[in-house]
């Protein structure tokens, strides 16, 4: 089950990294190169593995400082596909798009994938998997690709990279529709949140383990690994229950899954390095804003302070001399 050395990648902590500060989102505003220097000093020696959601102005950025600075990261690239068809099951305001938009995402689509391509063999020393597309086939997904686009997608990433080519989507869609796609790509990457499925803390792990097993029991051939796993420390209630989240709850399960998942040599990409302000509604409560190991401001939540991350992060940055 060693999933390092099936990928042929040494083993290393992962985690999940987008930079937006306050201000700052995709599309829009996009955070500096200094700010991005800042945040991988705090990262640097902690984590091996970023993963990284679109090939665009950030992760071209992000590239850029770790090879001009001589950061030691490897970096998974995303291209952040968008639908291509409606998705009538959408939970939210979302998923459903008049035709001429869908035909443009298309174009949009295939333009993230050449530019997949031309950063994969642009920095071959940094980027060490490849990812076509992240939840666009699950069934609650506001931009929904088919899996035959998927597929298409990862073919065209394979023939023209050195990189192995993986998808990253919640662990259901594995299980039940993606058969073909599953034996396609290079490493299978699955997403597992017990507390957005009513988990408490105390049966969080178990059913982690129970999501990536059955997975991987479906595909002995394949590797698998977790491109997103982690607990939010607030919540309005939408979605999640405000008792089941806190500080020590998601120090809890960052722990034990860690535990887990270095004994079994399991890559696992720890959702995320840092609060983000954007995302989700405008309700400073909202759970999306609040899955970081690290507050918005840059300072540790509790999973972090009693490792004594926080004073050497603070001693990093001020003796940094890159």
């Amino acid at each position: 089950m060693n999933t390092f050395h099936r990928i042929g990648i040494k083993p290393g902590q992962a985690i999940c990294y987008s930079g937006f500060r306050d201000g700052q989102q995709p599309g829009k505003a996009f955070p500096s190169y200094e700010e991005i220097k800042e945040d991988l000093t705090l990262l640097e020696g902690h984590w091996k593995y970023l993963r990284l959601y679109d090939c665009d102005q950030h992760a071209k950025t992000v590239l850029e400082v770790i090879k001009n600075e001589g950061f030691d990261f490897q970096v998974m690239l995303g291209a952040y596909i968008v639908a291509e068809k409606n998705n009538f099951n959408c939970p939210w305001d979302g998923g459903v798009y008049p035709k001429p938009q869908l035909e443009k995402n298309k174009i949009s689509n295939q333009k993230k994938i050449e530019k997949l391509i031309e950063l994969g063999n642009q920095f071959p020393e940094i980027i060490c998997a490849l990812s076509v597309g992240n939840e666009a086939c699950v069934d609650w997904t506001d931009h929904y690709v088919p899996e035959d686009k998927v597929l298409n997608y990862v073919k065209q990433v394979q023939e023209r990279t050195s990189q192995p080519v993986t998808f990253c989507e919640n662990y259901a869609p594995w299980l039940s529709n993606l058969e073909e796609l599953g034996n396609s790509v290079d490493f299978i990457s699955i997403h597992t949140y017990p507390v957005w499925e009513y988990k408490n803390i105390y049966e969080a792990l178990e059913f982690t383990k129970e999501n990536y097993y059955s997975v991987a029991k479906k595909y002995p051939n394949k590797p698998v690994v977790i491109t997103e796993a982690g607990w939010t420390t607030q919540s309005n209630g939408n979605g999640i229950d405000p008792s089941n989240v806190n500080e020590m709850f998601q120090k809890m399960y960052f722990e034990k899954l860690n535990e887990w998942t270095t004994q079994e040599n399991i890559l696992t990409f720890y959702f995320e390095a840092f609060d983000e302000s954007w995302k989700g509604s405008p309700d400073p409560l909202e759970p999306e804003k609040h899955w970081g190991l690290f507050k918005i401001d840059r300072t540790s939540k509790l999973a972090l302070q009693n490792k004594n991350l926080q004073s050497d992060m603070v001693t990093k940055t001020k003796n940094n001399k890159r």
